[in-house]
Formats: structure tokens, C-alpha cells, sequence
């Protein structure tokens, strides 16, 4: 069954599921990417992303690279803060390795920069950052939910210079 938000309105499904979620989380996206960087000797973010556990818990779902670029899939519990799985990606070739090298080397500002400049224009829980390629650019990709209309915004932070190039607000 659908829940109003504090506006009134029905909460989509997606949502809904950004409430069971973020409320549940109590250890951050900045503690659960420091567990999940401890585990890769050097290990630099690459993504991280709030989703639900199988067991139906909140967990933090990280990829660390290696200076090599060797992605590494680490998950840790956004409750506790522990690890729960950490192991290197399977499905790398030596292109995709060099890519995630390269933007590493091309991302001047840090993950942690990159939110704060998603947080200073949206007051809200960040619940995802990635560093992608958008347009030609190098960015990092920042997911802030706010919790009285469970609304997700996602800013495109050039990780060059940490300008904000785009802003786009999900209401499904």
C-alpha cells in the first residue's frame, strides 16, 4: 500500500523504498567507503551506492580500484559498518581496468568534495557517489534523498574542477 508523503502526496514505489532504506542506515556512505577502502591495499572509490542487503538490512555496495585499476566489489553493512563480502570483480579485462585508472587520475576532487557540493545546493542523505564519464567530462555522480518527500536528486560534479554540471530530480 502507498504512503503520502509529508506534502500529502502518494509515494511512488521507488520512493517507498528510499524510506524503508535511508531511515534503517547508520553508518554513512563517507564510514561505509573508508571500511570498504581498507579493504583494497591503496584502494581509491570508484562507486558507492545504498541498497538493501538480502537479508533485507540497508548496506553499502562499494567498488574500490587498486592503482592498477582492478576493481574490487566490497559490500559492508550500513548498520554496523562491517564488511560483509569483499572480493576482486571477475568481469575486468586489462580496457577496463585502464579506464578505471584513468579516471582516477583525471578526478582532481575527492569523492567527499564532490558530495558537499551535492549537499550545499540539496540538504539531504547522500545514498550514492560514482565517478563516471558524462559528455566528455570526468564526474562524480552524487545521490542526495530528502526525507520529506523522499525525492532523489543526483548532481554531476565535474571531478576536475568540482563545479556542478547538471542537477536532475528523480520523483518516481
Amino acid at each position: 500500500m502507498r504512503q503520502p508523503t509529508a506534502t500529502g502526496r502518494m509515494l511512488t514505489d521507488d520512493q517507498a523504498e528510499r524510506k524503508a532504506v535511508v531511515p534503517a542506515v547508520k553508518v554513512d556512505w563517507e564510514k561505509g567507503a573508508r571500511a570498504a577502502m581498507e579493504k583494497v591495499s591503496g584502494g581509491k572509490l570508484v562507486d558507492i551506492e545504498l541498497t538493501r542487503s538480502a537479508g533485507g538490512g540497508p548496506e553499502w555496495d562499494a567498488e574500490v580500484a587498486a592503482a592498477d585499476g582492478t576493481a574490487h566489489d566490497v559490500r559492508v553493512d550500513a548498520v554496523t559498518g562491517k564488511v560483509t563480502r569483499s572480493r576482486v570483480k571477475s568481469d575486468q579485462d586489462t580496457d577496463d581496468k585502464a579506464k578505471v585508472a584513468d579516471r582516477l587520475k583525471k578526478a582532481k576532487i575527492s569523492p567527499q568534495q564532490a558530495a558537499t557540493a551535492g549537499t550545499d545546493r540539496k540538504k539531504g542523505t547522500v545514498t550514492a557517489v560514482e565517478l563516471d564519464s558524462e559528455r566528455g567530462a570526468t564526474v562524480w555522480s552524487v545521490d542526495v534523498v530528502t526525507t520529506d518527500d523522499w525525492y532523489k536528486t543526483t548532481f554531476d560534479v565535474d571531478a576536475a574542477n568540482g563545479k556542478v554540471l547538471r542537477q536532475k530530480v528523480d520523483r518516481d
